[in-house]
Formats: structure tokens, sequence, C-alpha cells
């Protein structure tokens, strides 16, 4: 029984240190603030799916690699949300910034905006 413990606790260490990343950007102009959030690996990537485009550009998307947390602060902050990536629609529908019937998929990508008036 001490030896499952001490995997269970080597796999949760693993998996601690290696998670994936999520990127954020601000934007601010006077009393709007803009956060572009997505998951780290989707970042450079394109997705069409009919009419839908979906670019994922770093000079936009890529700002600094932040905990589910720190998203949570920025996105309480934010006027405006760009949301791509599993991780980030994870996030923002368990914290009640977006709902899940208004996310769309591009080529299974999802992908949602906030706004707040």
């Amino acid at each position: 029984m001490v030896s499952e413990k001490l995997f269970f606790y080597d796999v949760l260490f693993f998996d601690v240190h290696n998670q994936k990343k999520i990127y954020i950007k601000e934007y601010s102009s006077g009393l709007n603030v803009l956060v572009a959030v997505c998951d780290e690996e989707l970042v450079g990537q394109s997705f069409a799916d009919g009419e839908l485009n979906l670019k994922i550009t770093e000079s936009f998307y890529k700002g600094e690699a932040v905990t589910e947390a720190e998203v949570v602060a920025s996105l309480k902050q934010a006027n405006i949300a760009n949301l791509v990536g599993e991780r980030t629609i994870k996030c923002a529908i368990a914290n009640s910034f977006i709902a899940e019937a208004n996310v769309i998929f591009v080529e299974g990508v999802p992908h949602a905006q906030m706004v707040k008036m």
C-alpha cells in the first residue's frame, strides 16, 4: 500500500510540473481592457471550417504564460476577451465568464468571445 501512495505522488508531481501553459495578453485603451487568452500549443496556427477562419497569431495572443488563477483575475478586469483552446475555454466556463452554448468550434478548436456591457 505504501508503494501505491508513492506512485500516486510521483504521478501528481509529474503532472503539476509538466502542465501545458495558457498565454494571456492584455490590451488597454482608456477604461477598456481587451484580453487575448489561448492554449500555448495553438499559437501560430490557423484553422478554417467553411466560412469560419481562426488565426492564432503570436503577436496578438502570446503574452505571459500564466496559471488558471491569473486567467480568472485578468478576465475579471476585462471588458472584452478572445478565448481559444480547450484549457482556456474550460477555465472561462468553470468561472462563469462564458456559457458553453456560446462556444464555437473551428476545425475542432473551441473559441469564444466575452463582452461585458
